[in-house]
């Protein structure tokens, strides 16, 4: 088994998770061609529609929330509010009696440490929301809209806030020889036809130097060059539904 020094982590840049979160989530932008050496259309395949729930403005990105929608076909849909940055040291007590996931998004170039609080709705509870009308916000749990209302931007109504989507997301779960860990394959198609790939894999923080060195070897054996933008999904998504028609 490869040991990775502190200073070998490959494609990213070495952190101390401590205090921060005991797992580590290692992402990378790739082109889109770069998912056939992965063999990333074989196997089991998972195709959902993603919305953002967000204002015209982007304020709760400023504020560094995500409020995130995902319809999954034959499975339950759910609904993920994130906060980012905050640590396992910071998270105030009343969400700590929550589901909370806290974890550190790894991109080569930066990272964030986010709490996600997730609730699960049920199989086609998005696509009967749309059907009858109603708002995404609707689905959000009281939990979910109290974390909103908490940490987002004064005078907020939930209600106003408006769906970023859908994105469709393929996501395939690939293992490349050597990684000796599965791997996540997603390629995000927008409604013009542009696409993003992101590869990603999730370990314990003890062990991320270890893996960020395989991973990196293995995509370089490959062929697999990281795209030269290494921007999160949720930003390049924003971002897209955000910006001015030409």
């Amino acid at each position: 088994m490869m040991r990775a020094s502190s200073s070998t982590w490959g494609l990213w840049h070495p952190f101390d998770p401590a205090g921060e979160a005991e797992r580590v989530e290692l992402k990378v932008m790739v082109p889109d061609r770069a998912s056939r050496f992965l063999r990333a259309g074989s196997g089991d395949v998972r195709v959902r529609q993603v919305y953002f729930l967000e204002t015209a403005d982007l304020a709760l990105s400023r504020h560094g929330l995500v409020v995130r929608i995902r319809s999954t076909a034959s499975r339950s849909d759910d609904a993920v509010v994130k906060l980012r940055p905050m640590g396992e040291r910071s998270v105030p007590g009343w969400l700590r009696r929550a589901d909370l996931d806290v974890e550190i998004d790894a991109l080569p170039g930066h990272r964030v440490c986010s709490a996600a609080l997730k609730v699960s709705l049920g199989r086609r509870a998005v696509s009967r929301a749309i059907g009858s009308g109603h708002r995404l916000t609707g689905l959000l749990s009281a939990r979910q809209r109290r974390m909103i209302e908490v940490y987002g931007p004064d005078g907020l109504d939930l209600d106003d806030l408006l769906a970023f989507g859908p994105v469709e997301v393929r996501r395939h779960r690939v293992r490349p020889r050597g990684l000796g860990r599965p791997m996540t394959a997603e390629r995000w198609t927008y409604p013009d036809g542009s696409t993003l790939v992101e590869l990603s894999t999730r370990c314990a923080a003890d062990r991320a130097p270890e893996v960020a060195a395989r991973m990196s070897a293995v995509l370089h054996a490959h062929g697999v060059v990281p795209s030269r933008r290494q921007r999160t999904k949720t930003e390049m998504t924003l971002r897209y539904f955000s910006a001015p028609a030409a």
